[in-house]
């Protein structure tokens, strides 16, 4: 491996180092905060639940009047889930529904199929352990519990725990304005005829997908034609309103590859090539006050190089507290002999034996590969890997929220 490759690890910590988190907060309405960033700690004011409960459709009764199986107790009152009833007097059962309070005096539930009923009485074929079948009051969140905190990435069990303590509206980072375009002269959008030579341009819905799921505003530049002055114009124009410009192809070194000068003739470039297969040529610096990165064309590299690299600085400039990867180990179900100097990240799919199927092609411009599979296996520079060996592997599943 060339000395003048930095490695995935370095390059990433310069990327996060230079991921400057959006300081504007905004409240939104709970609905939509989904996928948002969290720009303060939640607390409930509230006990949840906020009574004793019910977490049966049976009989709430005095566990004092059911000393045997067989106990014949009459129904003094019906209580739904949604009304508080009456104390409870001894020698009486009250008819209660799953999610009902638990009316004052009854210390236990017994579940409705063991009991039969019997005109006005029921009768108990089962004797109730302390508080059985009873929700106590906060034994899920107890009032000034802390219930989220700061930098949490919403998901929608969280935005239905914030709504469970009553929180209508909740505080979040504003969402980070990314602009993105490609270069090269021989792409050709979809729809459009495919000249002798072209190619239709995929990294550009590639990454403006990638960039919606991880709730960036975008605004898409297009397509820049291969020359200097076009890529400095754009650079220039998309710098005064965004956080970050991140583009696709023309950051290797051939003759027209425009994005590497431009960028150093606007601003600066911090970083240059990585040694991780595929994905080598990625530049990162800034225009102004904002982020540039750039991706490699081949749609591969592309894609990788957006999973490993910049969902992270996203994250970090989002604001959000957690942009790691939980990793699994797993078994290879393939061999790869010829390993390369460089770290690799090769397309698999788990297998129905819970094993690693390897795609056969593993090319950076094969795009299947990336559809076929479900993750990527994280493989050391030069580790060659027999069938059978545990590998590193990185979901989608991860990677892609």
């Amino acid at each position: 491996m060339s000395k003048s490759l930095l490695s995935l690890d370095q390059a990433l910590a310069q990327l996060l180092a230079g991921a400057k988190p959006v300081a504007e907060v905004e409240s939104v309405g709970t609905f939509d905060a989904c996928g948002r960033v969290l720009a303060q700690d939640l607390h409930s004011s509230l006990n949840v639940p906020p009574r004793d409960n019910s977490s049966m459709d049976g009989y709430a009764v005095r566990r004092a009047d059911v000393v045997s199986p067989g106990v014949r107790l009459r129904v003094s009152q019906r209580i739904p889930a949604g009304t508080v009833g009456q104390p409870l007097q001894p020698g009486t059962a009250a008819r209660i529904f799953t999610g009902a309070p638990i009316p004052p005096g009854a210390d236990a539930v017994v579940m409705q199929e063991l009991c039969e009923h019997d005109g006005d009485a029921v009768v108990v074929n089962h004797v109730p352990a302390p508080g059985e079948w009873i929700r106590r009051a906060g034994e899920d969140i107890r009032a000034g519990a802390r219930i989220l905190a700061a930098g949490t990435r919403l998901r929608p069990q969280d935005i239905g725990l914030a709504a469970s303590v009553g929180l209508a509206r909740l505080p979040v980072f504003r969402r980070l304005r990314v602009a993105l375009f490609s270069t090269g002269d021989e792409l050709v959008m979809p729809g459009e005829p495919l000249p002798e030579g072209a190619i239709y341009n995929s990294n550009r819905y590639t990454l403006r997908g990638l960039l919606q799921q991880m709730g960036c505003d975008i605004t898409d530049c297009g397509i820049v034609p291969d020359n200097l002055a076009a890529t400095r114009g754009v650079l220039r124009e998309a710098a005064a309103e965004h956080d970050l410009i991140l583009t696709s192809g023309g950051v290797s070194v051939g003759e027209e590859d425009h994005v590497k000068p431009a960028v150093q003739a606007e601003g600066e470039l911090s970083l240059w090539q990585i040694a991780i297969k595929p994905g080598k040529p990625l530049a990162f610096g800034r225009v102004a006050a904002a982020a540039f990165i750039g991706l490699p064309g081949n749609p591969v590299s592309s894609f990788v190089t957006f999973l490993l690299l910049v969902r992270p600085f996203i994250l970090r400039a989002q604001g959000a507290a957690q942009a790691a990867v939980r990793a699994q180990a797993l078994r290879a179900d393939f061999d790869w002999a010829k390993p390369d100097a460089r770290r690799e990240f090769l397309r698999v799919r788990v297998n129905a034996e819970g094993g690693l199927d390897l795609f056969p092609n593993q090319s950076a411009g094969v795009l299947t590969s990336a559809v076929w599979a479900d993750g990527l296996v994280d493989n050391p520079p030069g580790q060659a890997i027999r069938r059978g060996d545990t590998v590193r592997f990185l979901p989608f599943s991860e990677l892609l929220y």
